[in-house]
């Protein structure tokens, strides 16, 4: 049997092998097989008896904990089982932290350290005050703009009537009065002046030269919205065609898998480690986040329903309350769905750089996405059609994409005002193409198609 995560085997005993007990230790427990050679045929161990009584004690001496140490007589020669237990607090070998990964051993440094060692005590990157910020840090129009926003999913607590101080108690932003992390990053007017790297940057690159290049700054919230227009407006191109009366443009990318990616990218990132990086190419963008994925998940496992593991879960929690994300756990699936459905290549998803990495591919695009709003538009009689206006087609495009997208979540991607949309959305029920489905909370748009 080869080496797995929490098996290890060794021919000899060495002392530096209380590197891979502290491994196991700070990971899920494990056994260490002294006497075995790397297939797990037992070649034996000289002086088994001995290491019997000084391994126990070198391990206590050293790390501070209790193993477990069995010996099993063989044919082939004596060997040892050294059964070690997962611990609750972090466990050092001289001062070095060291951890069980797959079937290797890594010594954790650095922004992996810190992560770690908050982890073991109970603690995520968010979840910690930062004690040189205050409430006059908060930009209080973007958080009472996501209030709105939410109020559509319904998941909010209740915080009608609430101040702003007593509103981020009850979504666990401060603690004891003081603000959080997550805090900052998701409603901080200036979140660089804490954390430097938070800034998004996006390329448009040919081969490994850069053409032109922006830098986005602000809170997770306005990053969404500010690196969204971005890409819509200056980076990507539209296929223009005309139904009827009106020019349908149609993305080279599905808008919900852009967003999903923005999102991943934003929210599970390591933020004391690189800025998010958007890479534009003729044919497929790319955005790298810092921070690698959770033990036990790689990349062909958010391929399929996985677990949630999110590295900030407050920051997760705030936004899935706040409708931003649908469920934990399923955005690289909805990315990849979106692009079936647009007919282009499966995306890339890959650990990269100390990172994770997604890309889409252009190939094919065209064939699915937009396809639904020329057919509705394209086949409305002049009368009809003359009574919508090009920006009302762009509502229509977006609600064809996402049924359950709000009015407040279309005149933020579109930067209009939710009476604008309000609108849009009476000519389009007016003339038939547009009903709702279902109540405030919970409700859907449905497209109809009109024939002549």
């Amino acid at each position: 049997m080869p080496e797995q995560q929490n098996i290890e085997y060794k021919s000899s005993w060495r002392d530096e092998y209380l590197k891979w007990i502290c491994g196991f230790a700070n990971a899920n427990g494990g056994v260490i097989f002294i006497g075995k050679d790397d297939d797990g045929t037992v070649v034996g161990v000289e002086d088994a008896q001995r290491l019997l009584e000084e391994i126990p004690n070198k391990v206590r001496d050293v790390l501070g904990i209790m193993v477990d140490v069995n010996l099993h007589e063989t044919q082939r020669g004596d060997y040892l089982e050294i059964v070690v237990e997962s611990y609750l607090n972090a466990i050092s070998y001289k001062g070095q932290y060291h951890y069980r990964s797959g079937s290797t051993k890594q010594e954790l440094k650095g922004n992996s350290l810190n992560e770690f060692l908050l982890k073991k005590s109970g603690k995520t990157w968010d979840d910690v005050i930062e004690p040189r910020a205050t409430f006059d840090d908060i930009d209080e129009n973007t958080f009472y703009g996501f209030l709105r926003m939410s109020n559509e999913k319904g998941r909010m607590p209740e915080t009608e009537g609430l101040t702003i101080e007593q509103a981020f108690d009850k979504l666990l932003l401060t603690e004891n009065g003081q603000l959080k992390r997550a805090s900052i990053i998701l409603f901080g007017k200036n979140p660089a002046r804490f954390y430097p790297n938070t800034f998004v940057k996006v390329g448009y690159f040919k081969g490994n030269d850069i053409l032109f290049h922006d830098v986005v700054e602000g809170n997770l919230i306005t990053l969404l919205r500010e690196v969204s227009n971005l890409l819509n407006f200056k980076y990507f191109t539209k296929k223009i065609h005309f139904e009827g009366l009106y020019r349908i443009e149609i993305g080279e990318y599905p808008a919900p898998a852009i967003r999903e990616m923005l999102l991943n990218a934003l929210i599970h990132r390591n933020y004391m480690g690189a800025m998010t990086q958007i890479r534009m190419y003729d044919d497929n963008i790319n955005i790298w986040n810092d921070g690698a994925l959770p033990v036990g998940i790689n990349s062909e496992s958010l391929k399929k329903p996985h677990r949630s593991n999110p590295r900030n879960p407050l920051i997760a929690d705030v936004c899935f309350k706040g409708g931003l994300i649908d469920s934990w756990g399923s955005g690289t699936i909805r990315i990849i769905q979106t692009c079936k459905q647009a007919n282009l290549p499966e995306p890339e998803l890959e650990e990269q750089e100390g990172g994770f990495s997604v890309t889409l591919f252009k190939e094919g695009v065209g064939k699915g996405v937009g396809k639904g709003v020329g057919k509705v538009v394209g086949k409305g009689t002049e009368r009809e059609q003359n009574k919508l206006s090009e920006d009302a087609v762009v509502t229509l495009s977006l609600i064809t994409e996402n049924p359950e997208y709000t009015i407040e979540q279309i005149a933020e991607i579109t930067a209009k005002t939710t009476r604008t949309i309000e609108r849009h959305i009476a000519k389009l029920k007016e003339a038939g193409i547009l009903v709702r489905k279902g109540g405030t909370f919970g409700g859907y748009w449905e497209v109809k198609t009109i024939d002549n």
